[in-house]
Formats: structure tokens, sequence, C-alpha cells
């Protein structure tokens, strides 16, 4: 008897399932649908000689074929050579704190986890505690700025914008005091350019919080999302490139 209860109901769940199914149209393959809410999104600039930017006094972006199918080898090999700050990168405590942590001893938890997307003010060329109180950043472990730099699509402009949108100290200090993780922003420094003191870094890696500069955040909408940022793992040296996707919480 119990045998036949518990087969009658392992029936009744299929049916009622495969019903439930058959009710609910499904999403055709590769429609938006389908892919959903929570597809990942790479928020990572394309390291591409004709298009980034590259920072006064960094190394420039030398990409060469070193063997070719085009030159009749039978394979392809290449040669990289490139400035730690280029593109989308992180800084380490030691690129302004003298035996500061590298980037490969910075700990993968502070990369990986809950982050939130604001959006500044259109019109806004400094993030200033006033700017930053303007939004609901409280609470958040990691934060990502979205500025004009975005909107105007720097990040894949190869001359360099001497006027990016930026980090003033007084905000980068409330970020640290508050305990944030990691901080972002959508261009080559979160610093001022021609800063006479590093004031904004300064602030923060001194609490070792790592910085993520150079962010491709042009298409993407503010809130909260899940963020994945892997820097190459460079021994004892104070940036590296790096690879970030977010995947909308």
């Amino acid at each position: 008897m119990k045998h036949r209860l518990a087969l009658s109901l392992a029936l009744l769940m299929a049916f009622t399932g495969a019903a439930a199914n058959a009710a609910s149209p499904k999403a055709a393959p590769g429609s938006a649908a389908a892919a959903g809410a929570a597809a990942w999104i790479d928020i990572s600039a394309p390291i591409d000689p004709q298009t980034a930017p590259v920072y006064p006094g960094n190394a420039p972006i030398k990409l060469e074929y070193m063997l070719d199918y085009a030159k009749g080898d039978r394979l392809a090999l290449s040669s990289y050579s490139l400035g730690a700050h280029t593109g989308t990168h992180v800084d380490a405590p030691l690129h302004f704190i003298k035996g500061g942590t590298a980037v490969d001893k910075v700990p993968l938890e502070r990369f990986v986890g809950p982050a939130r997307i604001i959006d500044c003010s259109a019109d806004a060329t400094v993030i200033d505690a006033a700017e930053l109180n303007k939004h609901d950043w409280k609470g958040a472990k990691r934060i990502l700025f979205r500025t004009r730099n975005s909107r105007n699509g720097w990040m894949t402009d190869p001359t360099f914008h001497e006027d990016f949108t930026y980090l003033a100290p007084d905000a980068a200090q409330l970020l640290a005091d508050a305990g944030v993780q990691l901080v972002g922003i959508d261009y080559l420094s979160i610093e001022k350019f021609h800063s006479p003191e590093p004031k904004t870094h300064l602030a923060l890696l001194s609490k070792g919080i790592p910085v993520i500069e150079g962010l491709s955040l042009k298409d993407v909408a503010p809130g909260d999302y899940d963020l994945i940022v892997l820097p190459l793992r460079v021994v004892g040296h104070e940036a590296a490139p790096a690879r970030a996707i977010l995947k909308r919480r």
C-alpha cells in the first residue's frame, strides 16, 4: 500500500510539472528572454593599440605576431608589450605605499562578490563628498563609478583626455572609513590628472583597498551586481591588467 501511494504521488508530481511546462511559453534559443537578466557582462576595456588610450608615462601597447599564417607560418605565435596600467587594471597598495601589498598578494575575496555601480551626475567632473552623497552608496562593499568618462566612450578613444572625471580625496576617505573593500572608476586613473599629491590613492591604498581603473561601463545600468575581477598574477609588482565581469543581482 505504501509503495502504491508513493508511486501515485510521483506520477502526480510528474504530470503537474509537465502540464506547467506546457502551459508556460518557452523563450527561443538565443533570445533576450532565454539569456535572461543574469547574463555576464564584460566591463573590461579592449586592449587594442588602435583604440586604447595610454596614460602619459605608461609604456605603449605593442601587440605583434612573431609567427603568422599570413606569412606562411604553420601556426600563430604572439608577443605582448604593455604597461601594468594598460586598459582595465588593478592598482595594489604597493603602487603608492612603500612596502605595501603587491598585486599577487591582494586577497582574491576583495575582487569577487557583490558590487554597486553608482551612476554619477552627467556633468560631474569630480566625484567629491557632495557628489558621492547624492547617491545610495552606503552599505556597499565594492563600488564602481560610472561617469561622463563612460558616456563619452573615452576607454575606446586613443586620445588621452586630461579632463577625465576622478575621485576626490574627501570622497575616497569617506569610502575608506566606511570599510569599502574595492573601488573602481571608468578611466585610466582615479586621481586628478597632474594632482600634486596622490591623496585619493593614499586614502584607499593605505587601508588595503585595491583600485580598479579603466573600466568600460558605457552600456551598464546602475545598480547591484555580482563582480569578478581577476588581475594577472604578476609576482611582486604594483599593478596588473585585469579582466572584469558583472552579473545583475
